[in-house]
């Protein structure tokens, strides 16, 4: 029995299995058992094709991915929003390898793919979709795109992203699992836990190995995503489903779609239509910032700003700047929403805003 079969027989048991208290380690174990042989199918595919992989470049202030079926839009979009000339095609596969561009918005740079268009059963490498979906897995921000006919591709793209280990628009489950030589399991939790209980845990960490060791979970996680956290190989990645051409279909069609699609962005790329939204979506979701700088005794520069991510502290900056900022820094002076008073003095860890104008003073 080859793996997929093996996994198929197992999801049958689950499907069968009533899920309630008394069954819940024992489902536990059978998903346990399912991740592990998905992770082997997943290295024996990959030592397999060696050298055929799709090799990208990263640069920029950010990565985004279009990931899609074939004949959706995505190259007429790529081409809309950034620099880049990707073929265009009325038919499936137009696009046969990775296709970057740059879209420059609000100072920023963020770097732009167009990839191959996936099919069913990319995951599990129909298509060379293992390949195309592990673009992916770097990427700070997949947009989803969908042809506003077929809506039911949304999730397929899910599954199929979950597939190779990516978790679009799910935050990283807080647990700690530290392997004892001695001692047993002791699981501790700092909230009420409601999907697990200890039974489940003990079930789920000695289907991987693991009969001692320290559980805590600050979370109240799923079976699924505790799974997720045992495999230390999941990425947690923002994504934004576009359903493409809205010029195509008539107004009652679409007031049904956004109903099933409420945080959709609805757009033509052919026509134009709401194009702006897009990129102002993207810049928002990649949760950048604009940081304009002040040499000492100069104006601040408010043409060619500083991106970095939200949460950044000035040590940040310096670090990006050249690492003799972060060496020989003494304060900073901040401009902005971030400080209380105008030309306030900071330190390291003081934490920036959007549009702040910051002046590093270092020591002489």
């Amino acid at each position: 029995m080859d793996i997929d079969e093996k996994i198929k027989k197992i999801e049958d048991e689950i499907q069968k299995t009533p899920y309630n208290k008394a069954t819940s380690h024992h489902i536990g174990k059978l998903k346990a058992k399912i991740s592990k042989l998905r992770e082997e199918s997943i290295q024996r595919k990959s030592s397999g094709t060696k050298g055929k992989g799709f090799h990208v470049k990263k640069a920029g202030d950010s990565t985004v991915v279009l990931v899609g079926f074939p004949s959706v839009g995505k190259s007429t979009l790529l081409n809309e929003i950034t620099n880049a000339e990707s073929k265009v095609g009325a038919y499936q596969f137009t696009t046969l390898d990775i296709v970057p561009g740059v879209m420059d918005y609000k100072g920023a740079k963020i770097q732009i793919f167009d990839i191959p268009g996936i099919i069913t059963g990319a995951a599990g490498g129909k298509g060379r979709g293992r390949e195309i979906l592990s673009v992916a897995r770097s990427a700070d921000l997949i947009i989803i795109v969908m042809d506003v006919f077929n809506p039911k591709h949304y999730e397929v793209i899910l599954r199929e992203l979950r597939d190779v280990g990516i978790r679009p628009n799910e935050k990283q489950p807080d647990v700690t699992v530290k392997r004892n030589k001695l001692g047993g399991v002791h699981v501790s939790s700092t909230t009420e836990l409601t999907h697990l209980d200890e039974k489940t845990i003990r079930s789920i960490i000695n289907e991987y190995g693991m009969h001692n060791a320290d559980v805590l979970l600050r979370n109240d996680v799923t079976i699924d995503q505790f799974i997720d956290a045992l495999e230390a190989n999941r990425t947690y990645i923002p994504a934004v489903p576009v359903l493409n051409k809205i010029d195509l279909a008539d107004e009652e069609y679409l007031q049904e779609i956004k109903k099933q699609f409420p945080d959709a962005i609805f757009i033509s790329a052919d026509q134009k239509i709401n194009i702006d939204t897009l990129k102002d979506e993207i810049f928002e979701r990649l949760k950048l910032i604009r940081i304009y700088l002040k040499p000492q005794g100069k104006k601040a520069d408010y043409e060619d700003p500083l991106i970095i991510r939200e949460g950044a502290t000035v040590k940040d900056v310096c670090g990006k700047l050249h690492r003799d900022f972060v060496r020989n820094f003494r304060h900073a002076n901040i401009w902005g929403s971030s400080v209380k008073f105008e030309s306030q003095k900071v330190g390291f860890d003081h934490v920036l805003n959007d549009k702040d104008v910051l002046r590093i003073i270092l020591k002489k």
